[in-house]
């Protein structure tokens, strides 16, 4: 067997694919239909589920980055050599040369067009997230980057939201990248970003995102001083002098509340004294509660009320609400004044943000719903024996329906170009025949088209959002849904409809797929 020298362009390129992809691009082209025109759909069949505790919507993105690789995804000649590698059982050539020529030649992304909901705006199951129409094969070859894609990274917003939400508006930190799954780091903490996290201390992808990098020191530094007999004091005073305007001490390494914030205090008067101010302390193990009780009130009676006290270890946005909780029967017992207290908090989330624990991946899926034939967009359906695995056929278009308090209350799938009305409304689930819902005019406040058409035969229609933009889709978003959709464990379930149309089609191609199966 040849084998083909690769490097990180082949493996990150257009070859970041799944070999059925290839095989069924092979089979297309064998059967001539491979540059029809196909429509494909992305969407997501549940939201998270972190076991203790689930979610009720989840934060898109991914897309940008998507976009990025798709302009530059394409065979070239080391490509079509891999290709041509591949063996079958029989220890023929698995792909024909006819169909390695044609690929070299049309292999690229050039034909696909794409309308998508933007990055940090707030996504329902079942619902569209992304159309992709283009050449049969392309389409189909381009199904696993765009998962990869948009999956993960709407994954780890989501996570980032909810403990955005959770801390209260408080400051998050994403600082994964150490325990991450290899380069997915950047992805997640990009991510991260855009679900409402103000920081990362991924130095590379805070430069690519346009922020600064944020970070403490490790227990190392203070261990290291203490080898050379110099203590967590020495380290405090070393750090301090190398960042007199950015200093926040580790106060753990050794006994929090009898050495850590005391030996801090002195490092904080020297500081001041020499005309700078201290930033504050972390806490990374133990009673995050307690112990930012404690610090505080340390540091409040040295005179440093106003420091950070960021907290760390194991943070998900159930421990920070349960923490939280805590500080709010706790703190006044100790003359702290709750609020005050979070008002300065900063959450450290690692690991459990940046692998989203609990719930490792989502299940976003692509599916066929039309082909061309005689020159028609044909809608086409999966019939599955779960009825909830039974796709929506056909294009469509997506709108989220407001009621009379400006807060969304369904998102609605109608076929494309049909749009739907604001004189009233019925709307359908899309499984269960006798769930109907009905919006009348005066229910309605408004009504908002979600899919944007975002490339048109391989050239982008918008540009890139900045950072700021994709949280404040998701700021909006958030504070029109209803908080019950919002809730950290059983969340209300947010409606996803199909209008009668759509619901009619989607029961006729049921209908003729079963009968077309032999008796």
């Amino acid at each position: 067997m040849t084998v083909v020298p690769t490097s990180r362009s082949v493996t990150e390129g257009i070859l970041f694919t799944d070999q059925y992809q290839l095989t069924m691009a092979q089979a297309y082209f064998r059967q001539g239909i491979h540059e029809r025109t196909a429509l494909f759909e992305h969407f997501f069949r549940r939201y998270p589920n972190y076991g203790s505790h689930q979610a009720g919507y989840c934060v898109a993105a991914g897309l940008e980055w998507l976009l990025d690789w798709m302009e530059s995804a394409h065979f070239g000649d080391t490509e079509i050599e891999v290709l041509r590698s591949h063996r079958d059982g029989a220890g023929r050539p698995l792909f024909g040369e006819d169909f390695l020529s044609w690929l070299r030649v049309n292999g690229t992304f050039e034909g696909i067009s794409l309308r998508a909901v933007p990055e940090g705006r707030v996504v329902h199951a079942n619902a569209s997230v992304a159309m992709i129409e283009g050449p049969l094969v392309m389409a189909q070859i381009l199904e696993t980057s765009l998962l990869n894609h948009l999956n993960f990274q709407t994954l780890i917003a989501t996570k980032a939201s909810r403990l955005v939400e959770a801390s209260r508006g408080q400051q998050v930190l994403e600082f994964g990248l150490r325990r991450s799954a290899h380069f997915g780091a950047n992805a997640a903490a990009r991510a991260a970003l855009i679900g409402g996290a103000q920081f990362t201390s991924n130095v590379g992808l805070s430069h690519e995102m346009g922020i600064q990098p944020r970070g403490t020191h490790a227990h190392a530094l203070v261990q290291a001083f203490m080898a050379l007999g110099e203590g967590e004091l020495g380290a405090f005073r070393a750090y301090a002098e190398a960042y007199p305007d950015d200093c926040l001490l580790l106060v753990d390494t050794v006994d929090t509340l009898e050495s850590g914030v005391p030996n801090a205090i002195t490092v904080f008067d020297e500081l001041r004294a020499a005309g700078h101010e201290p930033v504050g302390i972390r806490l990374d193990s133990g009673d995050l509660a307690y112990l930012a009780i404690q610090s505080a009130q340390q540091l409040d009676a040295a005179g440093f009320g106003n420091t950070r006290i960021v907290l760390s270890s194991g943070l998900d946005e159930l421990a920070v609400f349960q923490i939280l909780a805590q500080i709010d029967q706790e703190a006044p017992r100790y003359g702290i004044d709750p609020d005050q207290l979070i008002a300065r908090l900063v959450m450290g989330a690692g690991s459990k943000l940046s692998a989203s624990q609990g719930q490792a991946y989502l299940d976003g899926v692509y599916k066929l719903v039309a082909l061309e034939k005689d020159g028609v967009l044909q809608p086409a359906i999966k019939v599955s024996e779960t009825p909830a695995k039974t796709a929506n056929p056909g294009d469509k278009d997506v709108f989220r329906v407001y009621d009379q308090r400006g807060r969304s209350t369904a998102d609605v799938m109608a076929p494309a170009g049909e749009g739907v009305a604001d004189d009233g409304l019925t709307l359908r689930h899309p499984v269960e025949a006798h769930s109907i819902r009905s919006l009348s005019e005066d229910e309605i406040s408004h009504i908002e088209p979600l899919l944007v058409p975002t490339l048109r035969a391989g050239k982008r229609l918008t540009q890139a959002a900045d950072l700021e933009e994709m949280r404040a889709r998701r700021q909006a978003d958030l504070e029109r849904l209803d908080p019950g959709v919002m809730r950290l464990v059983n969340p209300h379930r947010y409606h996803v409809s199909l209008t009668p149309s759509l619901w009619d089609l989607k029961q006729k191609l049921v209908g003729e797929a079963r009968e077309s199966v032999p008796s």
